[in-house]
């Protein structure tokens, strides 16, 4: 084992982790010679290879269900630029995913963006950017458990030829009851640790690859032979995003693609649990990054030529097809086979809702540990090595979220998942920034450090922050998302804004219930990271 740079000294005054579930490995010495411990979480190390962390993040990518819920909100802003504001939207994530790297290279930590956010700019933004990761992924948790419970019973509809039975996801009651169902199997598997999820993910994630590529095939077939009304020749003008009519349109377009490519980041939150050097976790992230953007594109491209953009028939547009993309195409381009698209789409919710689970239970296990909440989220299952309470939170939480928010409105649960993007360029921006400035001292004293921790790491959190306004700015009127409102103030924007509120508000209260924290004495930026092997 090699020390990683400690970029200083630990407090030692205070020892806060003294919990049974707790394992102190070996210990250090800063400059000045005196001694501090460096602690561990208890998770299970040496779980996951880079194929095995690769597949976790394309499966919390989820990109069945990803395109089939967000290409027709897409089209309605960008029209025949798809692929081009899909590209535009990766450069920002690809942006991140190397700022992430490199902090990941130098602080491995379960924690990740709240972990480098606290060390670079203090407790109290860390804290907020640890919320702003939670809150997007209970929200995307509640959001894949209904896509899931929508398509199980749209598969037992076409399984037993029976309309009746995909009927049954219109009912509030069934629909809640399955739903809690599926997330409880979620955090069973979870819960057993990540070689149980491993074993789960390689046949879901491989099943849902091989079905999106038979349709792009498909797609393409009957564009090129006649076989579709509404078929579209390709034009490499769609790659153009000057096309597009307004920055706001564009803006737009970003901030709902950003969704697809959100999930990569549960590959850094594994770190503590990968096998390898150090940096597996951060090569893993971008290259899930890189082979989700080439699966996109080839799907978009396929989609456009097959369906067109229009609001007839399977058209884009249409707004029949809008709500679910593949469930409306799928019929009429892949034929007999299309009760597979359903399957796929049922696997990439079901397993992306598994794998999911991996990142706020982590998150919260790490603010646990460094004493940024109650102690009960720090415990870790002895058997299965796995964040045990924290799991079963969070799998709680979605579930209570969705059921609340399916009872009140489906608009409301459909405006909360639109304020998605909020919360990922909140807190991916605060964790590029953190990367400029927790490497301040060194960001001239190379090229490659001129590039991966200031250029690239400014640009992608610039980038996002854009987003992030003119988002926020376009969501407050109330014909953003579903057309509800607020005291005439659109409910996107009070979902996203008022998620940030309510984290202040939390945030206070944890404040005075434990202060350790917010006075630097358990995480700051000269606290040493785990020792990993180079």
């Amino acid at each position: 084992m090699t020390q990683q740079s400690t970029r200083g000294s630990a407090p030692t005054s205070s020892q806060p982790f003294t919990d049974v579930h707790l394992v102190h490995s070996s210990t250090l010495h800063d400059a000045a010679g005196s001694k501090h411990g460096i602690t561990k979480k208890g998770l299970k190390g040496g779980q996951l290879g880079l194929l095995a962390v690769v597949v976790l993040g394309i499966s919390s990518v989820a990109p069945a269900y990803s395109l089939t819920s967000s290409l027709g909100a897409t089209v309605a802003e960008v029209g025949k630029q798809l692929p081009a504001v899909f590209i535009l939207a990766f450069i920002p994530m690809i942006l991140v995913a190397l700022a992430y790297r490199e902090l990941n290279a130098d602080s491995p930590d379960s924690g990740t963006s709240f972990t480098w956010t606290t060390k670079a700019f203090g407790p109290f933004v860390g804290w907020m950017s640890g919320w702003g990761m939670l809150a997007a992924n209970i929200i995307v948790l509640s959001s894949l458990a209904g896509v899931a419970v929508s398509f199980f019973y749209v598969f037992l509809g076409e399984v037993f030829a029976n309309p009746d039975l995909a009927a049954l996801a219109d009912n509030t009651f069934i629909n809640i009851a399955t739903c809690l169902v599926f997330v409880a199997l979620a955090v069973w598997v979870s819960y057993r640790g990540l070689h149980a999820t491993k074993l789960v993910q390689y046949s879901m994630v491989g099943f849902q690859i091989v079905v999106l590529l038979i349709f792009s095939v498909s797609a393409i077939v009957n564009a090129t032979n006649g076989a579709s009304t509404t078929a579209l020749a390709f034009d490499w003008t769609w790659f153009d995003p000057t096309r597009v009519d307004s920055f706001s349109q564009l803006a737009a377009g970003i901030s709902l693609a950003i969704f697809v490519y959100w999930g990569w980041d549960v590959c850094l939150t594994v770190n503590e649990e990968t096998k390898g050097t150090k940096g597996t976790a951060g090569k893993a992230g971008t290259l899930t990054a890189l082979v989700v953007l080439g699966l996109y594109l080839v799907l978009i491209v396929a989609t456009m030529m097959v369906s067109g953009v229009g609001a007839d028939g399977i058209g884009l547009s249409n707004p029949d097809n809008q709500g679910n993309i593949f469930a409306a195409i799928a019929g009429p381009v892949m034929g007999p086979v299309a009760i597979l698209m359903s399957m796929a789409v049922l696997a990439s919710s079901a397993s992306s809702l598994q794998s999911t689970m991996a990142s706020p239970a982590r998150t919260l296990l790490s603010m646990a540990h460094y004493h940024a909440l109650p102690p009960q989220f720090a415990s870790v299952s002895k058997r299965f090595g796995s964040p045990g309470f924290a799991t079963i939170a969070a799998g709680s939480i979605a579930a209570g979220f969705y059921a609340v928010m399916t009872i009140i409105s489906v608009n409301v649960l459909n405006d909360t998942i639109q304020s998605l993007g909020l919360m990922i360029c909140f807190y991916y921006a605060l964790t590029s920034f953190a990367c400029v400035w927790y490497f301040r001292q060194s960001l001239f004293s190379s090229v490659r450090n001129f590039f991966l921790r200031l250029v690239v790491p400014a640009a992608g959190g610039l980038i996002l922050t854009i987003v992030f306004v003119q988002t926020a700015v376009s969501a407050w009127s109330p014909d953003f998302g579903s057309g509800s409102e607020l005291f005439g103030i659109g409910l996107v924007f009070v979902i996203g804004v008022g998620l940030l509120v309510l984290g202040l508000a939390v945030m206070g209260l944890t404040f005075l219930a434990r202060p350790s924290f917010f006075r630097g004495e358990t995480l700051r930026q000269d606290t040493p990271a785990l020792v990993v092997p180079e």
